[in-house]
C-alpha cells in the first residue's frame, strides 16, 4: 500500500473519530457565541514525536472543554485556546501528557511509552509483587505463549521460553516427561525443582493440561527462592491455573488434531551389504566367508544378493507412520464483585511414533474448577472472602520399553540380523521352528525375531494408569486494610496401577522365552495434607513503602496414609492381556503378593519476608526461614535459610532525566541466599531391619534348620545433615525506545556444599553403600535476554525475543574415600564398566574413559604408537602382543609409558554449555504467525547401539563404512571385529563419545481470526492455525535425536546421556481452531 495513502487514511479515520466525538457541541453551538469564542482565544501550534519521529492522530483537547483536534501526516497541530489553557495531549501507548500553554504559543511535545508492563505483577512465594520492584531473578511465562506450542507437556512449551532452565526431553514416547535443572546440576540427586502450583508446593506439573495455565513465574536464584527454604534448592516454578473473573460468562474452546513421523532413522545395512560385512569381520578375525544358504533357501538367497529384496528392516517395521495426536479443552471463566469462577476440562491423547503391532499410546483427561467469593465486605474493604483450587487427572498409557540395553525393543531392532524375515510362510511370525529349521542357531544361538519378542513380551501386554486429586481451600481475612491473614489447606489424592501379562512362548534357548504364563498385578494408593498459615501487612510511611509477610507450613506423612500391593499369578485361563487379572490365574504356591505402606516423614516450617522500598527506587528484602525435617537425627533436623537481595531503579534518578528518550527503565539489583535439600529416604539416620530370607537363624547345631529372623537393612549415620545451597546472583533489567526493546542479564554463583550421597562403604560392613554428606559442587554461569516488540501503522505488530544462557559446572569436592564416585557401570554396553563420574575438578555425570588419537595404520605406524605411548613395547599396550595395523591409538595420558585404567581421562559433558531460545511473532489484521527455535552447545552423547555379549552377529548402521578397513580408510574407528573380544570395542573411549550441540526449529504456527471478515461472527473469535513441530534440527550428532535427558538406571539420575536406541521426539503436522463465545 502506498505509504502517503495509508497515512491519509490514518488522518482521516482520526479526524472522522474527533468529529463524532465532538459533533454534539459543534452543532449546539450559535454562529454568534463562536465567533465571540474565536475573537478571545489564542492560536497556539505545535509537533508531537516520539524518538521514531513524527506520532499522526494524537489528540490535542483543551484541559476541560470539548475544544481539540488531531495532528496531520508530520505530526503537526493547530488550534485555539483560551487564556490560561492547559493542553492535554494522548495517543493510544503513550503516557498523556498535560502542557501548560500560558506565554508560549508554539510547543513540541515528546511523548513516552507507557509500559504498563512495569506495574504488572509477578507472583513470588507467598503473595505478588510489582513486576518492577523484584530484586530476585524471575521469568514469567505466559499461559497463552504456552498454549501457543501445542504440546501435550507444560515443560515442553517453556525449554526455549526461559534462560537458565536447561530443559531436555527424557524421550519422545507418548507420556514421558523432561528432565529439568535450572541453573546446572547442583547435587547427584534428583535436580528437578519444586512445583507450586495454585500456592501448593510439591505438586507434578505433568499432570497439567497446558490449556489450564494462566502464567508460569520461574524463581532462580536462591534471594527469591529461600521463602521455600529446604524444597527450593533446585529452583522454584510456580504454575498459576486460569482464574475466574469478574463479567460475563466466557466460554472457550480450543482443539487440534495432528500427524506424527519419526524425524530421522538410522540408515541400517541391508541383507546383502549384512553379510557382506560379517563376512569381513570373519576375515578380520582369521576366520573364513560364511556358507549363507545353510540358513535360508536359494531363492531368498538370490533375492538378497541381487538385491531385489532387502531383507528386514526391523526398525521401519515398528514405525507407525502418521500417528495421531490430538487435544481438545474447554474453559469456562465468569462472575461478579463478589463471586467469581473458572473451570475446565481438557482431554489429550497422542499414539507412539514406533511400536507396530504393540499399542504405544498416552491419553489424559483433566478436570479444573477455581473460584472465589467474598462473603463480607464493607465499603471498598473485603473482610472475609473464601476460596478453592480443584484439580483431577486421569492418565493413562502402554508403551513399549526403551530403557537400558536389556529392556529396551528400539535397541533390539537395531541390532536384530536383516537376513532373517519377520513373518514365515504362512503369515506368522518368524519364531522358535523356523529358526531352528533354517539353520540360523547354528549361526547365532542368540537369533531371534525382535518383533515377535515385543509382542509377546512385556511390552505388548501392559498397561498403566494414574488417578490424581488435587484440592485447595482457603481463607482471607482482612480486619484492616492491607492486613491479610490467610489460612490454607490442601489435601491430594493419588492412586495408580500397572498390569501386565507375559504369555508363553520361545523364540531362542539363550532366554528369550518364558515356560509359564504370568500375570502382574501392582495397586497403589494415598494421600497427603499440608496447612500453611500467612500474615501480610503493607503500609508506607510518606515514601517508605513496606510489606511485611510471617508464616508457618506443616505437612506430614503416615503408615497409614497409604499403600502399595504388587502381585504375581500364574497360568491364565484365557492367556491373553484382556483378561490378565490375578482372579483368572491358579491359586497356587508359586503365587507372590508383596505390600507395604506409605513412608512416614514430617516437615514443619516458620518463615518471614520483609519487602521495603523508597519512592520505587531503592529496594531491599531480606527472608528467613526455618525448616525442621524427620530425616535428619536430633541436633541436626533444623536447617535455617536466610536470603537478602536489594534492587536500585537508576532510571529514576535524575541524573539520567536527559536519558528518557531513549532509556525508559534501568533497575541494577543483586542477591544472596541459602536454600536446603533433604532428598534423601527417611530414616536414613538411625538402623532399620527387615524380615526375610537373609534373617534364618540356627539353634541347637542344626545346620538344615532355620528360624526366620530380623536383620539390618541399612548403616545408620547420625551425623547427616541438611544439604545446602549457596547463591550469589547481580542482574539489571533494562527497557529502551519506549519501552519496545527489553533486556535483563544476570550472574550467578551457586555452590552446592554438604551433598547428600550413597558412597561406597567396606565391605566388611555386609553392604555395598551409606548416606553421607560427602561432595561440593558448583555452578556458576550468565543469562541474557532481549525482546523487542513495536508496530508499523495500526494494524502490523511484531515481536523478537532472544535469550541465552551459559554454565559452568564443576565438582569441586568429594569425600568418599576417593575423589570420585564412579556410576553407570555396562550401561553402555555389556562389560566396559564405569561410563560417567562425579569427580573433583570436573563436570557432575562426566564421561570417563580412555582417550584416543586416531588408528593404528601400518606396521611402521604400530612402532610409532608403541615408542610412544608404551615405551616401546607392546606388553605396555591395552592390545597387547596382538596389536596391529587398524588398532586404535590409546594415549598414555600419565607419561609412563604403560596404557591401564590410570590413563582414564574426562571424555566430555553431558550437560550443555549454552543453550539458547529464539521467537519470532507477527500479527496483521487476523493473520498471525510464530516461530521458535531452541539450541543446546556444548554437550557430549555416548552411542553405542550394539550389545558385546553376543556383538559379533549384531547388524550395523550405514556408519560400519567409516570403520578401519585398510591403511588410510579411517583414522577414527578401528578395524572391524567381533565386538565381544579386544581392547578396541570393549573399552569406553572417545570413539563412542559424540558431539550432540543442536539447533532446533520447535514450532511454527499461522492463523487467521475469521471475525476479521465475518461482519455478523457471533462469536469473539474464531480462529484457524495450522503448526509445525520439530521441522528440523541442524546437528553433528549421527543418531537419531541429539536431545537425550534419559537416566538409564533410575537409582543414579546423575547419570544421563547415554543412548542405546534412544526413543526421538517425532515431528508433528497439525490443524487446530480457537472459538470464544
Amino acid at each position: 500500500m502506498n505509504l502517503n495513502f495509508r497515512k491519509t487514511v490514518l488522518l482521516v479515520s482520526a479526524c472522522t473519530s474527533l468529529g463524532l466525538v465532538y459533533s454534539p457541541q459543534v452543532y449546539a453551538a450559535s454562529s454568534i457565541e463562536s465567533v465571540a469564542g474565536i475573537q478571545q482565544t489564542k492560536k497556539v501550534t505545535g509537533t508531537v514525536q516520539d524518538t521514531q519521529g513524527p506520532v499522526i492522530g494524537a489528540s490535542i483537547v483543551e484541559k476541560g472543554t470539548s475544544n481539540g483536534t488531531v495532528t496531520d501526516l508530520d505530526g503537526n497541530f493547530t488550534l485555539n485556546v483560551n487564556p490560561g489553557a492547559t493542553l492535554v495531549v494522548s495517543y493510544i501507548g503513550y503516557k498523556t501528557q498535560n502542557v501548560v500553554v500560558g506565554g508560549n504559543s508554539t510547543f513540541n511535545v515528546k511523548m513516552a511509552s507507557d509500559d504498563k508492563s512495569l506495574d504488572e505483577v509477578v507472583v513470588v512465594g507467598y503473595g505478588i509483587q510489582k513486576k518492577k520492584l523484584v530484586t530476585g531473578a524471575t521469568v514469567e511465562i505466559k499461559g497463552e505463549n504456552i498454549q501457543k506450542m501445542n504440546t501435550t507437556q507444560v515443560l515442553g512449551a517453556l525449554q526455549s521460553q526461559s534462560p537458565g532452565v536447561n530443559i531436555q526431553a527424557i524421550s519422545g514416547q507418548p507420556g514421558d516427561g523432561y528432565k529439568i535443572n535450572i541453573r546446572g546440576a547442583g547435587t547427584n540427586g534428583a535436580t528437578a525443582p519444586i512445583y507450586v502450583i495454585d500456592g501448593v508446593s510439591g505438586g507434578d506439573i505433568n499432570s497439567l493440561n497446558p490449556a489450564d495455565i494462566e502464567r508460569i513465574d520461574v524463581l532462580k536464584d536462591a534471594a527469591s527462592c529461600a521463602i521455600y527454604g529446604s524444597a527450593a534448592a533446585n529452583g522454584v516454578i510456580l504454575i498459576t491455573t486460569k482464574q475466574g473473573k469478574a463479567g460475563k460468562v466466557q466460554v472457550s474452546y480450543d482443539a487440534n488434531i495432528g500427524w506424527q513421523n519419526v524425524y530421522k532413522t538410522p540408515q541400517m545395512l541391508t541383507a546383502k551389504q549384512y553379510m557382506d560385512i560379517l563376512d569381513q569381520v570373519s576375515f578380520n578375525s582369521g576366520g573364513s566367508a560364511y556358507n549363507w544358504s545353510k540358513f535360508m533357501s536359494s531363492d531368498l538367497l538370490s533375492a538378497y544378493k541381487d538385491g531385489t529384496n532387502s531383507g528386514t528392516d526391523w526398525v521401519d517395521a515398528i514405525r507407525n507412520k502418521n500417528a495421531v495426536v490430538t487435544d481438545h479443552a474447554i474453559n469456562i471463566t465468569g462472575g461478579n464483585d463478589v463471586s467469581k469462577f473458572s473451570t475446565g476440562i481438557g482431554y489429550q491423547y497422542q499414539d507412539g511414533v514406533f511400536g507396530g503391532p504393540v499399542k504405544s499410546d498416552f491419553r489424559r483427561l483433566t478436570f479444573r474448577l477455581n473460584s472465589e467469593h467474598i462473603i463480607y465486605r464493607v465499603g471498598n474493604l473485603d473482610i472475609i472472602k473464601f476460596g478453592e483450587n480443584i484439580y483431577y487427572q486421569h492418565k493413562q498409557n502402554q508403551g513399549i520399553q526403551i530403557g537400558n540395553q536389556y529392556a529396551n525393543n528400539l535397541s533390539n531392532m537395531l541390532r536384530a540380523n536383516p537376513c532373517i524375515p519377520e513373518y514365515n510362510s504362512n503369515g506368522d511370525y518368524f519364531g522358535y521352528n523356523d529358526l531352528s529349521s533354517s539353520g540360523w542357531f547354528g549361526f547365532n544361538s542368540y537369533s531371534t525375531n525382535p518383533i515377535a519378542n515385543m509382542v509377546y513380551g512385556q511390552s505388548g501386554n501392559n498397561k498403566s494408569k494414574n488417578f490424581n486429586l488435587s484440592g485447595v481451600g482457603y481463607i482471607e481475612v482482612q480486619p484492616i486494610k492491607n492486613l491479610v491473614y490467610r489460612g490454607q489447606i490442601s489435601y491430594k489424592q493419588y492412586s495408580s496401577s500397572y498390569r501386565s501379562y507375559l504369555p508363553i512362548y520361545k523364540l531362542n534357548d539363550q532366554g528369550d522365552s518364558n515356560t509359564t504364563d504370568k500375570t502382574t498385578d501392582n495397586l497403589s494408593l494415598g494421600w497427603s495434607w499440608n496447612l500453611t498459615n500467612t500474615i501480610n501487612y503493607k503500609f508506607s510511611v510518606s515514601n517508605n513503602h513496606f510489606d511485611l509477610l510471617a508464616g508457618t507450613e506443616y505437612s506430614k506423612s503416615r503408615p497409614d496414609y497409604g499403600e502399595s500391593v504388587n502381585a504375581t499369578g500364574y497360568n491364565n485361563t484365557f492367556s491373553d492381556f484382556e483378561h490378565a487379572y490375578l482372579h483368572n490365574t491358579q491359586r497356587t504356591a508359586s503365587a507372590s503378593v508383596d505390600g507395604y505402606p506409605s513412608d512416614y516423614g514430617s516437615k514443619m516450617s516458620y518463615f518471614g519476608r520483609v519487602n521495603y522500598d523508597y519512592n520505587e527506587t531503592y529496594m531491599l528484602t531480606a527472608i528467613i526461614r526455618a525448616d525442621g525435617s524427620s530425616k535428619f537425627a536430633s541436633g541436626h533436623q533444623w536447617g535455617y535459610f536466610p536470603s537478602v537481595s536489594a534492587g536500585w531503579v537508576v532510571s529514576n534518578e535524575k541524573f539520567l532525566k536527559g536519558t528518557s528518550n531513549w532509556l525508559s527503565f534501568l533497575k541494577i539489583r543483586a542477591g544472596w541466599g541459602q536454600n536446603g535439600n533433604d532428598n534423601i529416604p527417611n530414616s536414613q539416620w538411625r538402623a532399620g531391619f527387615d524380615f526375610g530370607d537373609y534373617g534364618l537363624y540356627s539353634f541347637n547345631n542344626d545346620k538344615n534348620a532355620g528360624t526366620t529372623g530380623g536383620y539390618p537393612n541399612r548403616l545408620s549415620n547420625p551425623d547427616l545433615k541438611w544439604e545446602t545451597s549457596e547463591q550469589l546472583d547481580l542482574g539489571l533489567d533494562a527497557r529502551f525506545l519506549d519501552g519496545r526493546l527489553g533486556l535483563t542479564f544476570d550472574w550467578y554463583n551457586k555452590k552446592t556444599k554438604d551433598l547428600l550421597i550413597a558412597v561406597q562403604t567396606n565391605a566388611i560392613t555386609g553392604f555395598s553403600s551409606m548416606y553421607k554428606n560427602a561432595g561440593t559442587v558448583k555452578n556458576t554461569g550468565i543469562e541474557l535476554a532481549l525482546n523487542w516488540n513495536d508496530k508499523i501503522g495500526k494494524d502490523f505488530t511484531y515481536g523478537v525475543n532472544w535469550n541465552m544462557a551459559y554454565n559452568k559446572n564443576e565438582v569441586t569436592q568429594v569425600n568418599a574415600g576417593t575423589n570420585f564416585i564412579e556410576g553407570g557401570k555396562d550401561l553402555l554396553a555389556q562389560n566396559v564398566g564405569f561410563l560417567s563420574r562425579m569427580w573433583e575438578g570436573h563436570p557432575i555425570g562426566c564421561f570417563y574413559g580412555y582417550k584416543t588419537e586416531g588408528v593404528m595404520q601400518n606396521l611402521d605406524d604400530v612402532q610409532a604408537y608403541l615408542d610412544k605411548n608404551c615405551g616401546g613395547k607392546a606388553s605396555n599396550s591395552l592390545q597387547g602382543k596382538t596389536i596391529q595395523p587398524g588398532d586404535l591409538k590409546f594415549v598414555d595420558t600419565n607419561g609412563d609409558g604403560v596404557i591401564n585404567s590410570s590413563d582414564k581421562v574426562d571424555l566430555g559433558n553431558p550437560h550443555p554449555k549454552v543453550t539458547m531460545g529464539f521467537s519470532l511473532n507477527a500479527a496483521y489484521k487476523g493473520f498471525d504467525i510464530s516461530v521458535t527455535t531452541y539450541g543446546a552447545f556444548g554437550q557430549k552423547v555416548a552411542r553405542s547401539w550394539r550389545k558385546f555379549t553376543d556383538g559379533q552377529y549384531e547388524n550395523y548402521t550405514t556408519e560400519v563404512y567409516d570403520y578401519w578397513h585398510g591403511e588410510g580408510t579411517s583414522d577414527k574407528y578401528p578395524l572391524l571385529a567381533p565386538g565381544n573380544r579386544g581392547a578396541n570395542w570393549q573399552n569406553v573411549s572417545d570413539i563412542y563419545i559424540e558431539n550432540a550441540s543442536y539447533l532446533r526449529l520447535q514450532n511454527l504456527t499461522i492463523g487467521y481470526d475469521f471475525k476479521n471478515i465475518w461482519k455478523d461472527c457471533p462469536f469473539g473469535q474464531l480462529r484457524i492455525y495450522f503448526a509445525a513441530q520439530n521441522l528440523f534440527t541442524i546437528t553433528g550428532y549421527k543418531g537419531m535425536d541429539p536431545e537425550n535427558g534419559m537416566a538409564l538406571n533410575s537409582s543414579e539420575p546423575w547419570v544421563t546421556g547415554v543412548d542405546v536406541g534412544n526413543y526421538p521426539q517425532p515431528r508433528t503436522y497439525m490443524f487446530g481452531v480457537n472459538v470464544k463465545f
